[in-house]
């Protein structure tokens, strides 16, 4: 009788097989990981504008005015669009990192309206919760059951759209859609991305000390997400992603809250942001 022979891969064949596996691989992954972030970016874009759009819904229900980005003291701006709200990496169990029912739709935990909370865009924004969040931003808080759940927001406002401003010469806040003639709604940025160890309260500082010939400092950082990129939202509607130039913009991410208030003279990203935020009287 003739035996039978079983049909098997050799083991140099099975190593064989598995380097072009780990080549193909290796060759695929980077390309992979491009497209996610990519996709990300669109994604980010789109509720971006979509907040955006939100902002010009609560102007157009207010005569024309604005959310404060901010208030620091300054009683005669108007109301504040987050209601107080100020995240801290450095201390994720604080409710203003997690607490969306509080700090987004402004009820306690036992369902009653809290005066002075909430967000003023999120019922301009369909109620949703998500908008307030790039999808690429992984920063988590630690709620009140010590689960780590996704950070609320990282988005924040122009200081001069709404208010209050910030340093240099003496430059034009916005404080009605009709105000934005000098530069122009469509170069002038409301809403972006911001880092998640640098965003603290709801307004992002452009300081225009050095404004026209160079920058001197930046106070908060942009995020830096989308491929060494940020989203931004215009006053005009629409949205894009920003690359940044300058390694000074994109610095390691810190485990806690990074220094902010950093000299960055002639930043081309700075100046860009200058020219996009608003103009000198």
């Amino acid at each position: 009788m003739k035996t039978l022979r079983k049909q098997a891969f050799t083991l140099i064949e099975l190593l064989v097989v598995i380097a072009i596996i780990a080549i193909l691989a290796g060759m695929l992954l980077p390309a992979l990981a491009k497209a996610k972030t990519k996709a990300q970016g669109i994604t980010c874009m789109n509720s971006n504008q979509q907040l955006t759009m939100a902002w010009r819904f609560y102007a157009d229900e207010n005569d024309g005015f604005l959310v404060a980005s901010g208030r620091w003291g300054t009683p005669t701006l108007p109301p504040e669009w987050i209601g107080g709200n100020w995240l801290d990496k450095s201390n994720l169990r604080k409710s203003d990192n997690w607490d969306v029912d509080l700090w987004i739709r402004g009820i306690s935990s036992t369902g009653r309206k809290v005066p002075g909370r909430g967000n003023l865009l999120y019922p301009y924004a369909g109620n949703s919760t998500e908008v307030f969040n790039c999808p690429a931003d992984n920063s988590v808080g630690i709620n009140n059951k010590g689960k780590t759940v996704p950070r609320l927001r990282s988005r924040s406002i122009n200081n001069w759209v709404g208010g209050p401003g910030w340093g240099g010469p003496q430059c034009h806040i916005f404080m009605k859609d009709t105000d934005m003639n000098n530069p122009g709604p469509s170069n002038t940025f409301v809403m972006l991305d911001e880092r998640e160890d640098s965003i603290n309260d709801g307004y992002f500082v452009v300081d225009m000390s050095g404004w026209p010939v160079r920058s001197q400092q930046i106070v908060d950082f942009p995020a830096s997400y989308h491929n060494m990129a940020a989203g931004f939202s215009f006053a005009d509607g629409h949205a894009e992603i920003h690359k940044w130039l300058d390694k000074r913009t994109r610095p390691a991410i810190n485990k806690g809250n990074m220094q902010l208030n950093v000299p960055m003279r002639d930043s081309v990203d700075l100046l860009w942001m200058m020219e996009k935020a608003t103009r000198p009287k």
